[in-house]
């Protein structure tokens, strides 16, 4: 067997082994001759590699100091180049043995790899091939990688060992970064759009004694102190509608969520949502606003109206849609649920013609519900705003005028799939007191996810609580539609994983 056929065979994670051993006797050597880069607590790094190359007209000549991880190097004997990559990307090195030192350059060849983390001092200046560059006098090492990068034409393509190594992942795969500048782009624009209309942000506690806000599973955990069970928070709606109470009328919170559910494409354990409540408005208010904010972080993130996602073009320039619920199954099923308003057997049937399965406790309004979600939303593709819901799924919600069977709520459904829900707030103590009783009803046979009574909410609302309108939205969601992510893990830097067994 030849040489080159038995390098070909060699495992990857043997290869590993065996460069990590190779690196970790380099540091030795390096210890040994008294130059431990780690010992180096700072750099006088002045400018990054985007900022060489939009400003090359005037930095030409100019000295400067770039930082950045090694990603290639070519080695020509006494001079060489390197592609360093900073936050802002790549600029290219041009070293030369008689510029930076010999001992600096021996160190280089000796002690140097792919993946160190170095400093470069010197001048800006363009190869004769027309590349932006740095000329460099003097080179540092500041930190030394004592694992190897996945090798460079394959790159790190697994995406388990992506989401648990993000870290790498975002070394090598330099679109995952991109990603998350885009995430933080629509926050900041979400955040600016609210406080410039006089919202106020605030902060709720992620522990609760009771689970409230979403028909949801919490998280339990115990508090050692009062030696009580308390639970992670499935929404911040409860603590918000308190402040409303309170008179600050215009509230918002952006934070973590936490919901013991499955996971998949769409859902992760710990989640972020934006949470906006507005007094002396209603879910059409919200609706104009929910509308604004996406529009304005399609625009923020990628730039236009009109965004790819997943090989489909969504229109975010155009009016959003706006139908029923009830119009909405009527006119992808032709069944009127309306027309048979609370009776249950009629629902039944309904869900027995639509091959649907509903739940022994099911009533009208959850088949009703049932029947969207299953005929209905995978047919959204376009932002289409889904309104007036059944009372009996909305437990939070003020009826509709003039239609008690309803509530004033909408869903936004953008790619089909849910990314915002609002209501018109109930704010009637006494009604939300019999659709809590009734919650607990469902509880009590087994609904995991039903609200609880929480009575220091209810004694908030006996003060009086001001009309007002609510929006919850997905930001998670949101990001994955305006990075064209298939997956809730691409847009969360660490996402929920099962440990791995070692």
């Amino acid at each position: 067997m030849s040489e080159e056929t038995r390098e070909t065979t060699v495992p990857e994670s043997a290869r590993e082994s065996s460069e990590a051993e190779i690196r970790k006797n380099k540091l030795e050597g390096l210890l040994q001759e008294g130059k431990d880069p780690f010992l180096i607590t700072t750099c006088p790094r002045d400018i990054t590699a985007q900022e060489i190359r939009g400003r090359f007209a005037e930095l030409e000549n100019k000295d400067v100091c770039i930082a950045g991880r090694i990603r290639s190097w070519r080695d020509m004997g006494k001079a060489g180049f390197m592609d360093v990559y900073d936050r802002s990307g790549r600029i290219q090195i041009y070293m030369k043995i008689d510029q930076v030192g010999e001992d600096s350059y021996t160190d280089l060849k000796n002690y140097w790899d792919v993946g160190d983390i170095i400093s470069v001092k010197g001048y800006v200046f363009k190869t004769r091939r027309g590349e932006i560059s740095v000329h460099a006098k003097e080179i540092r090492l500041l930190a030394k990688s004592l694992l190897p990068l996945p090798e460079k034409f394959h790159g790190l393509k697994d995406t388990d060992l992506r989401y648990r190594q993000r870290y790498l992942d975002l070394i090598v795969n330099p679109e995952v970064k991109e990603t998350f500048v885009r995430r933080s782009r629509i926050i900041k624009t979400i955040r600016d759009m609210l406080d410039g209309m006089g919202y106020i942000e605030v902060e709720t506690p992620v522990l609760n004694t009771i689970p409230g806000g979403a028909a949801a599973r919490p998280f339990v955990t115990h508090h050692n102190t009062l030696d009580i069970d308390m639970y992670l928070r499935i929404a911040t709606e409860l603590h918000l509608k308190r402040l409303i109470v309170g008179g600050m009328e215009k509230v918002y919170e952006i934070g973590r969520i936490f919901r013991n559910e499955g996971m998949d494409v769409k859902h992760n354990p710990e989640f972020t949502t934006i949470e906006m409540y507005e007094a002396y408005t209603d879910y059409f208010g919200m609706m104009e606003r929910t509308e604004n904010m996406v529009r304005a972080c399609a625009r923020a993130a990628c730039g236009a109206d009109r965004v790819a996602y997943q090989g489909e073009e969504i229109d975010f320039e155009s009016p959003f849609r706006r139908i029923t619920m009830n119009d909405a199954i009527l006119k992808y099923t032709g069944i009127d649920f309306l027309s048979f308003k609370h009776d249950d057997e009629k629902a039944r049937e309904a869900a027995k013609q639509l091959h649907l399965e509903p739940k022994p406790t099911d009533v009208w309004g959850d088949i009703m519900a049932l029947a969207f979600d299953e005929k209905v939303e995978d047919k959204l593709l376009q932002p289409t705003f889904v309104y007036d819901y059944p009372v009996e799924v909305s437990p939070l919600t003020k009826r509709k005028r003039g239609t008690p069977e309803l509530v004033e709520r909408f869903e936004l459904y953008v790619a089909r799939c849910e990314l915002a829900n609002a209501y018109s707030e109930l704010n009637d103590p006494v009604d939300q007191r019999e659709r809590f009783v009734r919650q607990m009803e469902l509880r009590a046979k087994g609904d995991e996810e039903a609200n609880m009574i929480d009575e220091d909410f209810l004694t908030a609302m006996e003060y009086g609580m001001p009309p007002t309108g609510g929006m919850g939205m997905g930001i998670d969601r949101l990001v994955m539609l305006l990075t064209d992510s298939p997956s809730i893990r691409d847009v969360l830097l660490f996402p929920t994983m099962k440990p791995k067994e070692e």
